[in-house]
């Protein structure tokens, strides 16, 4: 699906996204990626349902953000609670959603100006 946000200074959009790969700016990603509201897109390392950790979830908390959005890849799969903890202690909000729907979210939240990010489940072809 294509989309066309409102440019917003120095916000990270998505402007593009299929089952195997989201799209930034002109950047195709095709592994699982950390989308925050502002500076650097990172892979999200190792990230397969299968091998999430706290730590992957301690890398979203050490980013600050109010809200992470967790997009559990092309079906709604729940992170385990002892994963969420470090966003939990930081009193960090976490909604999770298929992939699809987390990259929908993310680009109305950043249009509200909100500090979120994305941690996107991206699934090999």
């Amino acid at each position: 699906m294509k989309l066309q946000p409102d440019r917003i200074a120095a916000a990270n959009v998505i402007s593009g996204y299929t089952r195997h790969s989201v799209q930034i700016g002109e950047h195709t990603w095709h592994d699982s990626l950390v989308l925050p509201w502002q500076g650097d897109v990172t892979p999200w390392r190792d990230a397969r349902f299968d091998t999430l950790s706290p730590l992957h979830f301690e890398t979203l908390a050490a980013l600050g953000p109010e809200l992470v959005l967790f997009g559990s890849g092309s079906t709604l799969r729940f992170a385990r609670p002892e994963w969420l903890r470090p966003l939990i202690e930081r009193r960090i909000g976490i909604e999770t959603m298929d992939t699809a729907a987390a990259c929908r979210t993310y680009n109305l939240l950043v249009a509200e100006g909100r500090t979120v990010v994305a941690a996107l489940l991206i699934e090999g072809a």
